[in-house]
Order: C-alpha cells, then sequence, then structure tokens
C-alpha cells in the first residue's frame, strides 16, 4: 500500500513554446525525486534527472502494468488502458513482435524512397499554392499522415473521418470527460471498421500482415484493435508536431537552417539534437509502478508508489549534455530521451528519425529562402497537456522582406 505522504506543491502548467518549466530547471538543480499531485490521477513521484529517468524506464522493477488497477497518475484526463503501452514483459514483446520487421532498420530503409516520393509530392503542392504558406497544414501534417496511412493500410482520404478524435486523444479539447469518451470510442470503431476492412481486401501493408500473423488465434482481436490504434494515432498526429516544432527552431534561428543546407551531412545526427532540444510532450511520461523499494536519486520508491518521468527536463539535464539549452547541431554522443528508454523505447524511432531525415531534407533543398513569415514571439500554439504542437506555422519564400 502507497504511504501516506504530504505532495510538494507543483504546478503542471500550461507549456507555452519549447521551453520547459522553470520548476523543472528547479528540480534538476536539487536533483531528488519529488511526491507530487499530477493533473489527474493518485500523487506521483516526479523524476526529471537524465540518469533517473533511464534508470526508471529501464528498470524492471518499475511497472507499467500495475497502472492498470490504480488511478493512475497522469496529465490527460483518461488514462491509457489495455494497449501495448500499458504492459510489462513478457506480454509486452509478444505484442512487440507483430510490428517489429516493418519498423526494422533495414524495412525503414526500403521505404525512404517512398518517403521521399511522397515529401516530393507534398512540396510540389505546397509550391503550387504559393507563399505564404502554414507549413504544418501545407507540409508535415500531410507528409506524416500519407506515410502512416500507407504503412498501416489506411485509405488517406478517411483522415476527415478521424483526424478530429485524435485531439480527444491528446488532450487537445475542452469537453467533458464523458464526450472525450465518447470521442475515443468513435475512433475505436473506426479502427475496428478498418480491420473488417482490409480482413476482406487484405493488401501489401502492415494491418494486413498483422491479421494474417494473427490467424492462428496468438492474438485477439481487442489486441490487434488496440495496437492499430496506438500506431495510428502515435504515427499521424506526433511526427507532425514534432516536425512543425523543428521546423520553428530552424527557421527562428536561420543560421542553423544556413548549417543544414550547406552541410546535408550533417542531418543524421542533426535530427538527433532536435530530438533531444525540441521537448514533444509537454511534461511527462506514463506513470510506472514500483513492485518493490528501489532508491533513486538518493530517494526510496517504495513498492506500490508511482513514477512519472519528465523526459523533456532529462534532455536538458546539464550533467548529461554540455551547453544543453544551446542548440548544437553538431553534437556527437546524444543519447536523447525523446523515444523512452528500455523496454517501452519508441518501436517507430527508425521511422520517425528517417521521416524526420526526409522531411527535413527535401524542405530545405526546394526551398532555400524559406523563412518565417511572421516574427517567431508571434507564432501561436495549441493548449494541451501532452503534446507540443503549433497552431499553425506561417513561412514565406521568394521575394520579399
Amino acid at each position: 500500500m502507497t504511504s501516506v505522504r504530504t505532495p510538494v506543491p507543483f504546478t503542471f502548467t500550461e507549456i507555452k513554446g519549447l521551453d520547459i518549466d522553470h520548476s523543472y530547471r528547479d528540480l534538476l538543480e536539487h536533483g531528488r525525486p519529488v511526491w507530487v499531485t499530477p493533473p489527474f490521477g493518485e500523487d506521483a513521484w516526479l523524476v526529471s534527472r537524465y540518469e533517473d529517468i533511464k534508470t526508471v524506464l529501464g528498470d524492471k522493477r518499475f511497472s507499467r502494468s500495475a497502472a492498470q488497477d490504480r488511478d493512475e497518475a497522469r496529465v490527460a484526463p483518461l488514462p491509457i488502458r489495455g494497449s501495448i503501452m500499458g504492459l510489462d514483459a513478457p506480454e509486452h514483446g509478444r505484442l512487440r513482435r507483430l510490428i517489429s520487421q516493418p519498423f526494422s532498420n533495414r524495412n525503414v530503409a526500403r521505404l525512404r524512397p517512398r518517403m521521399e516520393r511522397v515529401a516530393e509530392e507534398v512540396l510540389d503542392a505546397m509550391a503550387g499554392e504559393g507563399a505564404p504558406a502554414d507549413l504544418m497544414a501545407s507540409y508535415t501534417v500531410p507528409f506524416a499522415a500519407r506515410n502512416i496511412c500507407e504503412l498501416l493500410g489506411v485509405p488517406y482520404e478517411d483522415q476527415g473521418r478521424f483526424q478530429g478524435w485524435m485531439q480527444s486523444f491528446f488532450g487537445r479539447t475542452d469537453l467533458p470527460d464523458d464526450e472525450i469518451a465518447a470521442e475515443l470510442g468513435l475512433l475505436r470503431d473506426y479502427v475496428r471498421e478498418l480491420l473488417a476492412r482490409r480482413r476482406a481486401e487484405p493488401g501489401e501493408d502492415l494491418i494486413s500482415a498483422m491479421l494474417e500473423a494473427a490467424e492462428d488465434g496468438s492474438y485477439s482481436e481487442d489486441e490487434l484493435l488496440d495496437l492499430v490504434y496506438v500506431l495510428l494515432v502515435g504515427g499521424y498526429d506526433t511526427p507532425a508536431s514534432q516536425l512543425a516544432s523543428c521546423f520553428y527552431v530552424l527557421l527562428a534561428q536561420p543560421e542553423q537552417g544556413r548549417l543544414l543546407r550547406d552541410n546535408p551531412q550533417i542531418l543524421p545526427q542533426a535530427v538527433e539534437e532536435l530530438l533531444r532540444f525540441v521537448p514533444l510532450v509537454s511534461h511527462v511520461t506514463f506513470a510506472r509502478y514500483a513492485t518493490e523499494d528501489v532508491e533513486i536519486g538518493g530517494q526510496v520508491i517504495r513498492a506500490g508508489e508511482g513514477v512519472l518521468c519528465a523526459t523533456p527536463a532529462g534532455n536538458k539535464d546539464p550533467r548529461a549534455f554540455d551547453d544543453p539549452d544551446v542548440l548544437d547541431l553538431r553534437r556527437a554522443a546524444n543519447a536523447q530521451l525523446s523515444f523512452g528508454h528500455g523496454l517501452h523505447h519508441c518501436t517507430g524511432a527508425a521511422l520517425a528519425r528517417a521521416e524526420m531525415e526526409v522531411a527535413i531534407g527535401s524542405l530545405l533543398g526546394r526551398f532555400p529562402d524559406l523563412r518565417l513569415a511572421v516574427a517567431p514571439e508571434e507564432v501561436r500554439w495549441l493548449k494541451g497537456m501532452q503534446i507540443r504542437t503549433l497552431a499553425s506555422l506561417p513561412v514565406a519564400w521568394g521575394p520579399g522582406n
């Protein structure tokens, strides 16, 4: 049973832009985990130091599945239940095997020409519309959407149906909890319909391959549904938001964009630095629960107590990175935490890296004079507790001031 503690005041503020909350900087200085009350769910330990985060995420004594029977500490109104993100070994590995091959480095390398084709086609359309443009609506969203839809076997024209439901998943809505649950239910119904379609008309896509692999009865219908649900949401919205934020940084610091245009060979390490420097999640990862007493950062985390890891703070920890607040596109040995660590290290990390390299290289190559169409401080961000997302990213190119 979790012991009685008095939580330290900590406000999970509404994030503006790409800064980490000043409170995390204070926590990084003294280092120890802090017992806090999150926006939703029960109290938990907040961990912000790089090495402590790696320990929690990589140590099997911290369980994700234990959250299923708790009022999970979280920053979103509704907890994530029953998906691969909520499992421990060996069940996590059993599900991961269904998708490990399509997301392998070798297969992603085979997909790269297709990504390049998608980027060029989307950029053709953007160029045809002319400047100024919203880089999110014209490029990052359609680029990410087409890639994940083609990979999974989701009709691209269906995005008008599910795009709005995804806003509820990421907390970017003011709807009450019951209406959010209803929206997410509609998204699950769509995925269920999608599975039925792929069974009737299989193709050369990941969903069809998953269904074929599951014909031996090793996976339940709910497991397949949950896995496709997570892949669709994670592959559609998250890359588009991350890419837009990266372009904002590169355009707000024009010398960085010029560095990449003049030195395309550094793009892989630049992507790692952008992943470190540009926080995707606003605050914390999904909670882990200690299955036995574990000491983290000089603090004993007792069995049954939850831990929230602030990965954006870990990526700015001066103990792990020299000059962490400086964007250094040539930074070496960059073991950033943006894809997590340990058992739940992002399955699609290789795909995400390739998408970023292709998207950034293609855009800077096509529009070498690309620039923000407004002052950096005028760019607006959507309100939301989970994923940092621009409302729009106005850009221009060609003649003009």
